[in-house]
């Protein structure tokens, strides 16, 4: 799914390209790693705050007799990790099992952004919790009881499973680098070499290839199905109270903007690495100008599944129905998130039309737009379904919900975290596979021998 002409740089992609981000750091990472620091930490302070004080510092918590909400952008910025995660292990996925090659260079940057955006989710469920202890005596402690009734469990348990199979799923893919660039690899990190090699032998190759390959089989049947197009919007689509979640398209909803958010990370990230270590040569312009019509094209599923649930939502709908819909397309954020959505699609449909209009800048512009109008749209997803529940015990306290300082500060917190994560595991292993790099080398050498024929 590629349109133009290829842009691959003449220099042969080596091993010594993606070994380089392990060297010394340059001033611009220590530069990044301490403003991802400082957003980190400012938002450990807030929360510190938050642990002292309680919940009440946030306003959440305050539904009913307070006009408030008990979930808001904790919650709306839990789903969107899960989301970024979810999608950037299904676009790995599916590179391995659909043999999409030419995206192999930034399969491994999907799987770490993976669990980057797990550990964030993950977080988010302690902080919401209010407590963090609340994770043993009410989660691990009663599991047995707990996972048969409470949706939260039910997360817990799906993010605790995709973590550990995507872990592996990197752990397994590894073992094949660390063992043929050892050489290149800084000695200081041996231990942590010997650890993710032990017992390695070179036999294993083709037996690791076939269970990256059912592992990948099971990601793309487990995610659609289970993970962010099932247990996840369960957690709303299955209360018939709330008019604004309930119903059986949140399933394929969650599932688009997951994919939309996951190509837009996997964009930001790749651009990073591309522009930091000057890898023209291995992450090429047809990678993005293919990531860009994947993303227009999840784009328009996105905003064909929110037209579904206008239309059925407006058109003679039941009264909390109405209401709902009737407050959400009157809301600023709302407009504006479908707004960047709509024009992010406009833009990729023009560009394949007149390929000049492509430029890698336009494409970073267009993902950071589509982030930011899913955030958007998860966040006020949540709140809305607290406005007009379909009972109306608190019907004459009107919703208000104002984001505190900490929940704001959550979500670049969040950012910063794992950006340190990519910033860290950058300086440990290799973030492109090697397999990547033959690949292209014997692309290379193949055009260069129908060149000279």
């Amino acid at each position: 799914m590629l349109v133009g002409t290829s842009h691959m740089s003449t220099k042969t992609p080596s091993r010594a390209d993606i070994v380089r981000p392990i060297g010394r750091p340059s001033t611009k990472y220590l530069v990044v790693a301490a403003v991802a620091t400082l957003a980190f930490v400012v938002f450990l302070v807030g929360w510190t705050y938050q642990l002292a004080e309680g919940m009440a510092v946030t306003g959440l918590s305050d539904w009913g007799t307070g006009g408030g909400v008990t979930w808001g952008i904790y919650i709306g910025a839990f789903i969107w990790w899960v989301g970024i995660a979810h999608g950037g292990i299904i676009l790995s996925a599916a590179v391995r099992l659909l043999g999409m090659d030419r995206y192999m260079p930034i399969a491994r940057l999907a799987e770490l952004m993976t669990i980057g955006g797990l550990s964030a989710a993950g977080f988010y469920i302690i902080v919401h919790l209010g407590r963090p202890d609340r994770m043993v005596t009410s989660v691990v402690g009663h599991y047995h009881i707990t996972v048969n009734n409470s949706p939260l469990v039910w997360d817990v348990t799906v993010i605790t499973a995709y973590f550990v199979l995507t872990a592996t799923y990197l752990s397994l893919t590894l073992r094949y680098d660390v063992n043929r660039l050892r050489d290149d690899l800084p000695d200081a990190l041996e231990p942590i070499y010997k650890i993710l090699t032990i017992g390695y032998t070179e036999r294993e190759d083709e037996i690791v290839q076939r269970m990256v390959w059912w592992l990948a089989l099971a990601v793309i049947i487990m995610a659609p199905l289970l993970l962010h197009g099932g247990v996840i919007p369960w957690l709303f689509a299955l209360l018939p109270t709330y008019p604004r979640w309930f119903g059986g398209v949140q399933g394929p909803q969650f599932l688009m903007i997951a994919l939309t958010s996951a190509i837009s990370g996997v964009i930001i990230i790749s651009y990073s690495f591309r522009r930091a270590y000057d890898w023209e040569h291995i992450i090429t312009d047809d990678i993005f100008r293919g990531l860009l019509l994947w993303l227009g094209f999840f784009c328009l599923l996105f905003l064909w599944l929110q037209l579904q649930q206008i239309t059925s939502g407006t058109f003679s709908p039941p009264t909390g129905l109405g209401h709902t819909w009737e407050a959400t397309l009157s809301e600023p954020f709302y407009i504006l998130s479908m707004t960047l959505v709509g024009g992010v699609l406009a833009y990729i449909f023009a560009q394949t039309i007149r390929p000049s209009l492509f430029s890698k800048r336009r494409a970073i512009v267009a993902s950071l737009a589509v982030l930011t109008a899913t955030l958007l749209e998860k966040v006020l997803f949540v709140i809305e379904g607290f406005f007009h529940p379909a009972f109306d015990i608190y019907a004459a306290t009107p919703g208000v919900y104002v984001p505190s300082l900490i929940e704001l500060a959550s979500v670049t917190g969040t950012i910063g975290m794992v950006t340190l994560i990519f910033l860290l595991v950058s300086k440990v292993v290799p973030v492109v596979e090697l397999h990547a790099v033959e690949h292209l080398r014997e692309d290379r050498d193949h055009e260069d021998t129908v060149m000279e024929d």
